[in-house]
């Protein structure tokens, strides 16, 4: 931003992705991890300069979802003309948003400095009267500036800063070393990832819930796919360890008629789901239930790693803020935790910005308490929604099974109800309310 371009920044990171310049191929498989970034996300990455470096490398928009469960009794489609949108987000490998970022970095005209390090300790110096101009201690006098946070480097290396922003992920250093405590528990589930071929391009993000836990296949460009599967720990202990083939033939069988029928209308009483919301529609073509692309390769390893949830009591104090996983951790269900992460940096950016415009400290707890009072309900809104899906789906119950069904025809059939789900998941508004 231009109100902040004179700040001096370090960044602090042992990943040596930072150190060198990938060369990333055209045919060089997708990496297993990757982000589904929202309409939001993207407009901060152009803001911020960073969205022609994706656009240079291997990205999937999408326009369609669906998603539908296991009992066969409701799904729901979403398309981005719902909502008068072309797109409704991006698959893109977590690689490719680091290049991207730091390429934008590098090619940004403003003082930073890159410590490949790793934070040992982090003290508030009542005062200072002698620090280098690049935030490092030196013999070179500056005025005595009071109460900044001083940071040891396990390089040996010491940096004053007049604020520190954690975004070290869900095991924060700086979380830890600043007291910040936090709430939460961990899912009896793992997440398993991989990245899968097909024979044809795949255009939509697909979501069936099953039993154990959802799957989602998310298109990547090129024709693969990424896989995002949850279960409980034996079962993705299984899924890793058994052969290419079987593993290959278990995703088509939980994409299609495994555990339960494709979805229809379901008549209860002389009527069906569909009549209790819209008794007037049929439903069109397009609105119809489609099975997934077959997969027909595993094209990457099979990582797995355990679920939790957990969010910070707070998110800021004197000198000190938590964004990204470092402040909250969600279920990947709905692949939000990135987007709440970058919705984290382009609120706090804001703050920082208006706290330079009128000559503020950045700081001072009270500004830092404004980005805290942003974010922090928009964040746990997120983190309950989702908590509330892992737990609807955690129980195999008739009655609930109707319910659920419900919910999904209510969200495909109720126009209002699809535009704000949708507009939520966005990131472009607050709480899905009608509008």
């Amino acid at each position: 931003m231009p109100l902040t371009k004179q700040l001096t920044v370090a960044i602090i990171d042992s990943n040596p992705a930072l150190g060198r310049k990938d060369c990333f191929k055209k045919d060089d498989p997708p990496d297993p991890r990757v982000s589904t970034v929202t309409p939001a996300t993207i407009s901060f990455f152009k803001d911020a300069g960073a969205w022609q470096y994706v656009q240079q490398h291997r990205h999937a928009y999408f326009d369609r979802m669906q998603v539908w469960d296991y009992t066969g009794l409701g799904y729901t489609r979403y398309n981005a003309r719902d909502v008068d949108k072309e797109v409704l987000g991006c698959v893109v490998e977590n690689k490719v948003l680091l290049r991207s970022l730091l390429s934008c970095l590098q090619n940004t005209d403003f003082q930073k400095t890159i410590y490949p390090s790793m934070l040992t300790s982090m003290t508030l110096s009542p005062s200072l009267s002698s620090m280098g101009v690049d935030g490092t201690s030196s013999g070179t006098t500056m005025p005595t500036c009071g109460g900044l946070a001083k940071l040891e480097l396990n390089d040996g290396n010491s940096l004053y800063a007049k604020l520190v922003v954690g975004a070290d992920g869900s095991k924060s250093r700086v979380r830890e070393l600043a007291g910040f405590k936090t709430t939460g528990w961990k899912y009896s589930q793992n997440g398993v990832i991989c990245t899968v071929e097909h024979a044809v391009e795949n255009q939509c993000a697909w979501q069936r819930f099953l039993p154990s836990g959802p799957i989602a296949l998310l298109p990547i460009g090129d024709k693969f796919s990424n896989i995002v599967w949850t279960m409980d720990p034996k079962e993705s202990s299984d899924c890793k360890s058994m052969s290419e083939d079987d593993f290959v033939n278990a995703v088509n069988h939980a994409l299609d008629h495994g555990y339960g029928p494709h979805p229809q209308s379901q008549l209860f009483g002389g009527g069906n789901i569909l009549s209790w919301f819209r008794p007037d529609v049929t439903s069109s073509s397009s609105e119809c239930f489609e099975v997934p692309p077959k997969v027909v390769k595993l094209a990457s390893e099979r990582m797995a790693f355990p679920l939790s949830l957990r969010h910070a009591n707070q998110y800021a104090s004197r000198r000190v803020v938590l964004i990204g996983d470092a402040a909250h951790t969600v279920h990947p269900l709905a692949g939000q935790g990135v987007n709440l992460g970058f919705g984290d940096a382009s609120a706090l950016s804001r703050v920082i910005a208006e706290s330079v415009a009128v000559g503020s400290d950045i700081g001072e707890v009270h500004l830092l308490k404004k980005y805290e009072a942003d974010r922090k309900p928009a964040n746990i809104a997120m983190m309950a929604l989702l908590d509330g899906f892992q737990k609807a789906y955690s129980v195999d119950f008739g009655p609930l099974n109707v319910l659920r069904a419900a919910a999904f025809h209510g969200a495909q059939y109720i126009s209002p109800l699809k535009r704000n789900i949708i507009s939520y998941a966005s990131g472009e508004q607050r709480l899905p309310l009608f509008s």
